[in-house]
């Protein structure tokens, strides 16, 4: 059952138990229908209803970046979202490439019902939610059908381990079309060990990639978000770095050489060595 609870403004907090945890949906203070997700205290997502291109996080700007420069614009895609949240680059994507069909993975059954309730989205739109874990639905997609993959999972703020390894990226570019893109929001801290093998990892299946982050993050000076594209073809990686250096978080791009040297030479992740990616530090989200 949701609970209300006043917020800043007019508007109230919504807390739900789901089974992820705590769902709460709090007001933007600045955005008369803005809502930020939080799963025990943890942010999420940010979803504005009357304005869905718009992307709050940094991480969801440049996964929504990716989306805009995979395809001519406003051209609609195919596109699996393993991971559903709120569903905020379903609704960015729906928004700005009209006629896109796409699938949501999320396994948090009563999430989505809370999500659908609280924030529903535009009945029109080609969106199908799918419950049920992540890397199973990805295996129900058939060749080569998806422009783009979106992997954005966590629980209790953590990628599961068999989200990581070189078994479930090989199902990833099984379901890509030639050239289509992979995307994954990956977050880790010093040192970086989850971070760099997911790079080796993905690199065993793709001939083309970079990773986007906040500086800091990269230096290894705070726990936080990356975003790890891939592809087998060429990345608009001048246009990627423009848009990360302008955002309003500026990020770095790293690519090529630079991009090995950060790997350091960490082996690939399988299904039998893989693990969970690091629990973010206590204070992260206070």
């Amino acid at each position: 059952m949701a609970r209300s609870r006043r917020g800043r403004g007019a508007a109230e907090s919504v807390t739900e138990p789901v089974d992820g945890g705590l769902a709460e949906l709090r007001p933007d203070r600045d955005r008369p229908r803005g809502w930020t997700l939080l799963l025990d205290g943890a942010p999420q997502s940010h979803v504005d209803l009357d304005d869905p291109a718009f992307l709050d996080f940094p991480y969801q700007r440049r996964l929504g970046h990716i989306a805009d420069l995979v395809g001519p614009p406003g051209a609609p895609l195919r596109v699996v979202h393993l991971g559903g949240g709120a569903l905020t680059l379903a609704r960015y994507i729906a928004a700005t490439r009209p006629r896109s069909t796409q699938q949501v993975v999320e396994i948090d059954a009563p999430l989505v019902q809370f999500v659908r309730r609280q924030l529903p989205w535009d009945g029109g739109w080609r969106i199908r939610v799918r419950g049920g874990d992540a890397r199973a639905g990805l295996a129900k997609i058939p060749d080569g059908w998806a422009d783009l993959i979106i992997a954005d999972v966590f629980g209790q703020a953590r990628t599961p381990a068999h989200l990581t390894s070189t078994e479930f990226v090989a199902e990833v570019h099984r379901a890509l079309r030639p050239g289509g893109y992979y995307a994954a929001n990956l977050a880790d801290g010093p040192p970086l060990r989850f971070l760099r093998g997911q790079i080796a990892t993905v690199a065993a299946a793709f001939a083309e990639l970079c990773l986007t982050a906040d500086p800091a993050v990269l230096r290894g000076k705070r726990f936080g978000n990356a975003v790890l594209l891939a592809c087998d073809t060429a990345l608009p990686l001048a246009e990627l770095t423009r848009r990360a250096a302008t955002d309003p978080q500026s990020g770095r791009v790293e690519h090529g050489r630079a991009l090995a040297d950060f790997t350091g030479g960490a082996a690939p992740v399988t299904d039998a060595t893989a693990v969970a990616s690091p629990a973010p530090p206590a204070k992260t989200f206070d």
